[in-house]
């Protein structure tokens, strides 16, 4: 688990730099008046993981940070990001919460074979 957990803060890390980088070029761009960066690949590159970097980009460059219509879009972006996040560690993490009510018992004195009970309680020995 906990290698799933760094490789997954390494992407979003990566993903957070690119998500910085194309704010900041798409911001060149705009004032250079050569071609910009597409906001769907800023919603993507936000999707894969690169929204705090992007929030970032927005604050720092001060740019898309007053066109409502991407702004909803960005929103609901990480929105949907988070919730895909919290959907794979709850269908995942099952195993893994098992794994530490029974060693949370253990450190308290219980048997070593304690079950829990409806995924959540555990019964004492």
């Amino acid at each position: 688990m906990m290698t799933a957990v760094a490789i997954y803060l390494g992407i979003v890390l990566v993903m957070s730099l690119a998500g910085f980088a194309a704010y900041g070029w798409d911001k060149l761009s705009a004032a250079n008046g050569s071609r910009r960066v597409p906001e769907q690949t800023l919603h993507f590159l936000a999707l894969l993981g690169g929204w705090p970097g992007a929030l970032l980009g927005q604050r720092h460059f001060r740019h898309k940070t007053k066109k409502l219509s991407f702004l909803i879009v960005f929103w609901c972006v990480v929105v949907l990001h988070v919730a895909m996040v919290g959907t794979v560690v709850y269908l995942f993490a099952g195993n893994e919460r098992n794994l530490a009510l029974e060693y949370t018992n253990n450190v308290k004195g219980y048997r070593a074979n304690v079950k829990p009970i409806d995924g959540w309680k555990v019964a004492k020995a």
